[in-house]
């Protein structure tokens, strides 16, 4: 595993994204474990996040696309640490571009917020966590709404490698049915095999029962084909 993955399972952690014990997911799913960007607080912590985040769409989506779209609420700073990011790093503008909950009628108006989106624009929308991938529904019609748009790529901070609304993944069914590349800095099956019974700032974060409890998770939910284990 590349050391930058590692240490961004370690960065969830220390920012307690990353928790585990006993949740339910937006999909209404009960899980083991959970991953919330909103306790992203501080500008130290954003900015870190943005560079993780420039990184896997660098590697993965290259930098040949115009804006980077993130949906409300918790898409907002994503989109904005990881564009900031991209330019530092990498000596790219892209730009960037959220939609509002509600229609803006005065100032600035409409549905979007940032960047104006046009005919030929390549875009690639960032996430926090997909689950089941009821999301990108919402996103897709927003952007496309804009004109001859050309959404390239999905991005989230954590692959659950769990089910869609079939036998793959989420990701897998995203990729298929929307045309759209997809890629997760990290999966859970990175993030179990880097903290599974080794210590971490003196604790052990996942030890067997917590194993355990994952594994069952995904029995029930995990992609059938190869489950959520690295081969």
């Amino acid at each position: 595993m590349e050391q930058y993955k590692q240490e961004f399972i370690e960065f969830m952690i220390d920012c307690q994204v990353l928790k585990f014990g006993d949740f339910v997911t937006k999909s209404g799913r009960k899980t083991p474990f959970f991953v919330n960007t909103g306790f992203y607080r501080t500008g130290a912590q954003l900015r870190k996040l943005g560079e993780y985040y420039a990184k896997a769409i660098h590697d993965h989506f290259g930098l040949d696309f115009d804006v980077l779209f993130g949906p409300a609420y918790k898409g907002i700073p994503l989109t904005v640490a990881a564009t900031i990011a991209i330019s530092e790093q990498y000596g790219r503008d892209i730009r960037y571009c959220s939609n509002r909950k509600e229609v803006k009628d005065h100032g600035d108006r409409g549905i979007l917020l940032g960047s104006p989106m046009g005919d030929g624009d390549r875009v690639v929308i960032i996430e926090d966590v997909t689950t089941a991938g009821t999301s990108i529904q919402e996103t897709l019609p927003i952007i496309r709404a804009q004109g001859e748009v050309h959404p390239v790529g999905l991005v989230v901070s954590v692959d659950r490698m769990e089910r869609g609304q079939g036998e793959k993944s989420a990701l897998q069914e995203i990729q298929e049915v929307y045309g759209l590349q997809t890629t997760a800095i990290v999966t859970m099956a990175e993030v179990v095999e880097h903290l599974y019974n080794r210590p971490y700032k003196g604790k052990v974060i996942i030890d067997d029962a917590l194993k355990t409890a994952i594994d069952a998770y995904y029995e029930q939910y995990g992609v059938r084909q190869g489950g959520y284990v690295h081969e």
